[in-house]
């Protein structure tokens, strides 16, 4: 046994000097001539570096302001998904009429009730589905129109980007909110309409962003490239623009965010809203009047406007800090 054991290590101890000596003969070039790289080495290398930037971008999100941020908008977003399980009552009940007027808060009405009965709580988490809805799918519809249009304008430039620009710019003159008050009094103000109306208002703004992105990098040596080597167009603009233009787009994104959830309830406060969905707008209008004696109305559909809006507005701070961290020192 003893035999068998020693003839094993000093097989082993033969086969390590081999493999060293192999690995020395194979990789002379890196380690005589200076400057030279080995291939696993180097991926090794890019791995790391890889991994240390994602640290990095990561860590840049751990700042107070941005995770209170971050807790508001899933606190929202949670309210928005199980709204039937966490409202005490029912769509229903909270959208039709009570006899129970202006009850103040109580363990049967934590937020008291409306003028109209209705519990104030439940209407509150209602009111987040409707909000939310209507928000994001604006933002959608001014990013998939928006964004494109600044890539073509900046891209091509001459007459099509003068077409362009002077048409946003024409939109940009008009103040949003005015626009928007127009545009509903001629249409109906259904959920549609509103959602419609608040994409087509923020599209100029997402132009803009984007043109501005794309002019800085359009011109930069790997788009030079990108052409001598033979891509398209399309190839160029999705492939190597968009990608490197899109951080503006990312941080702004936020915050006209909460810019929409303002507008919107600007909107539902002055009447232009849809009767048969809840919303918080609504609901501070109806209050306003009964401010004094049933103060608990207004009250609740005003802190979830605040914390959405403050939500979005920090966590925008914060994709400003991650993603575009010299600005960060310019503060």
């Amino acid at each position: 046994m003893a035999k068998t054991s020693k003839l094993d290590k000093e097989k082993r101890n033969k086969n390590q000097h081999k493999t060293i000596v192999s690995w020395i003969l194979n990789n002379l070039k890196f380690i005589i001539i200076p400057g030279s790289k080995l291939e696993t080495l180097t991926l090794k290398e890019n791995k790391y570096e890889k991994d240390l930037s994602k640290r990095k971008l990561i860590n840049r999100f751990k700042s107070p302001v941005t995770i209170i941020g971050i807790i508001f908008i899933l606190v929202i977003l949670s309210i928005a998904v199980f709204e039937s399980w966490i409202s005490p009552y029912s769509y229903g009940e909270a959208l039709m009429r009570s006899p129970l007027r202006f009850l103040p808060p109580s363990p049967q009405h934590p937020l008291g009730t409306t003028r109209y009965g209705n519990d104030v709580l439940a209407r509150i988490i209602f009111g987040t589905r409707t909000c939310l809805i209507i928000v994001f799918f604006s933002v959608i519809i001014s990013i998939v129109i928006g964004i494109p249009l600044g890539l073509i304008s900046a891209y091509f430039g001459g007459w099509l980007d003068l077409i362009i620009m002077r048409i946003m710019e024409l939109l940009l003159s008009f103040p949003g909110v005015i626009l928007a008050i127009t545009i509903l009094i001629i249409w109906q103000p259904t959920i549609v309409n509103l959602i419609i109306v608040f994409g087509f208002i923020g599209i100029p703004y997402y132009t803009r962003t984007m043109r501005n992105a794309v002019l800085k990098v359009k011109d930069l040596p790997y788009i030079n490239a990108a052409k001598l080597m033979g891509a398209n167009k399309t190839r160029i603009l999705f492939r190597h623009i968009l990608p490197n233009s899109i951080q503006p787009i990312i941080i702004s994104l936020s915050y006209n965010i909460g810019r929409t959830l303002i507008n919107l309830s600007i909107l539902a406060f002055l009447g232009l809203n849809d009767p048969r969905w809840i919303d918080w707008g609504t609901d501070i209008a109806q209050a306003r009047r009964y401010i004094l004696s049933a103060p608990w109305w207004i009250l609740g559909p005003s802190l979830m406007i605040l914390i959405t809006v403050i939500g979005f507005y920090l966590l925008g701070d914060g994709l400003q800090d991650a993603l575009d961290p010299k600005m960060k020192n310019l503060k």
